[in-house]
């Protein structure tokens, strides 16, 4: 039985990410198996899932990865897990644009399974009723099974909420506590790698004040996929693909990684920050805080040695702080450092967001072929040279420029664009590291 609940929030800011790993971290210190996940393109948050529970959090994502996809990402991951903890995103019904898509509610109905709703009540009593029935009216197909109250003044302000609410039950009361709070900065929060809070006191908290045996019962097995993934034993690993790893590249999905080792990549993790150079096949620049450690990035051994490897023919893709760790140089407050040099572009650290959201892009190149979608999020832009080439045209999302994104040289290719393995060639980037190999 495939126990699964998801954790929601009326907004952003209302505790759901502190409540959600609180409810996982108890889970854990009882005893339970917890398989954790989260809704939507957050590289963060699965860090703290991943932590606290042993097992890597994976994303759920209906725009990315398709219904049926999340319903079978789901299935393949639970392993022998008691419980799985899906973490929402935003408000319960904050979806792509004006739409359901890709919400925490289009989520919970694809999967058929309850919400626990969390509510600051910080500053209200009885408006609190309106706002619960107003999210359990709006869409009837969405179960929203409880209720947590957080931030709850006193218990005779517990009491008052209890009083009139709706016939939807209150799990838990969690009364303001400060020190249980993690950290953010300009891309959300911090790393689990810089965890400045005590997990088991989270989980602690949460046991005092949230009802765990009710989560437990209300928790049920999610729809079954569809179409089953068709997923063979791995191909036998004849290639060696090097991810950056560290504290300026930091952001990836779980899934990648499965799908390389899926297709005969085996992986080994290195750090550009350290200087280290991989005798690999490949390479693979995820996103993350190149911005933070930019000294150090132009001072690496890594760094001045890509230009060659590029030109060599190596297969190298890199991923929003990739691609601007390969660009010529990166500005960053007013300092311009020299990076890879692989892109003849330059990319300009900006104060205001430069790009926030959902992407969509078409590319019909030599391995990157179809539609690909992912997400873009960066405070920086990127200006290449008049010659420069670029892979994708965006049919959703800003790109590099002009509505494209998707520079390449060589064999080398990078983007703004976050890609989820479900929605890009993952295999055509291990053949071509295949390739290059036997070159």
């Amino acid at each position: 039985m495939k126990r699964t609940v998801l954790i929601a929030g009326t907004h952003s800011g209302v505790g759901k990410t502190t409540v959600s790993m609180g409810v996982m971290a108890a889970f854990t210190r009882r005893g339970e198996g917890v398989q954790p996940y989260k809704v939507g393109p957050d590289y963060i948050d699965p860090t703290h899932h991943s932590i606290i529970c042993g097992r890597p959090s994976r994303n759920l994502d209906t725009f990315m990865m398709s219904v049926n996809g999340v319903r079978n990402s789901l299935q393949n991951s639970y392993g022998d897990a008691d419980v799985a903890v899906i973490e929402g995103v935003m408000g319960l019904f904050d979806g792509m644009d004006s739409t359901e898509i890709a919400s925490s509610a289009h989520v919970a109905k694809s999967l058929d399974v309850p919400v626990i709703l969390v509510v600051n009540v910080h500053g209200m009593s009885r408006s609190t009723a309106a706002i619960v029935k107003g999210f359990t009216d709006f869409d009837p197909d969405v179960d929203i099974a409880g209720v947590i109250l957080n931030k709850v003044g006193s218990p005779r302000h517990a009491q008052m909420i209890k009083d009139v609410l709706p016939d939807v039950p209150v799990i838990g009361t969690l009364p303001r506590n400060n020190d249980l709070t993690v950290p953010s900065r300009h891309l959300g929060l911090h790393m689990a790698s810089e965890q400045d809070y005590d997990v088991n006191a989270l989980g602690q908290f949460i046991e005092e004040n949230v009802d765990m045996d009710a989560i437990l019962s209300l928790a049920r097995t999610p729809t079954e996929p569809e179409i089953m993934d068709e997923v063979g034993d791995p191909v036998s690993a004849d290639v060696t693909i090097g991810v950056a790893m560290d504290e300026a590249f930091c952001f990836y999905y779980q899934e990648m990684f499965d799908a390389f080792r899926q297709y005969g990549a085996n992986i080994e993790f290195f750090s550009p920050l350290n200087g280290d150079v991989p005798d690999v096949d490949g390479m693979y620049f995820g996103g993350g805080y190149p911005e933070l450690h930019i000294s150090e990035l132009e001072r690496s051994r890594t760094t001045r040695s890509l230009r060659d490897i590029s030109a060599d023919g190596m297969p190298i893709y890199g991923e929003c702080g990739g691609l601007q760790y390969l660009c010529t140089s990166y500005e960053v407050d007013g300092t311009v450092y020299k990076m890879a040099d692989i892109f003849s572009a330059e990319t300009v650290q900006t104060k205001r967001l430069q790009a926030l959201g959902y992407t969509e892009g078409v590319s019909s190149g030599k391995s990157i072929k179809g539609t690909i979608r992912g997400h873009e999020f960066h405070y920086s832009v990127t200006q290449c040279d008049s010659d420069a080439r670029l892979a994708y045209q965006m049919k959703r999302g800003k790109g590099i420029v002009d509505g494209r994104d998707g520079i390449y040289e060589h064999n080398s290719l990078a983007s703004y664009m976050h890609a989820h393995p479900r929605a890009f060639p993952v295999e055509a980037f291990v053949e071509e590291c295949r390739q290059y190999r036997r070159s």
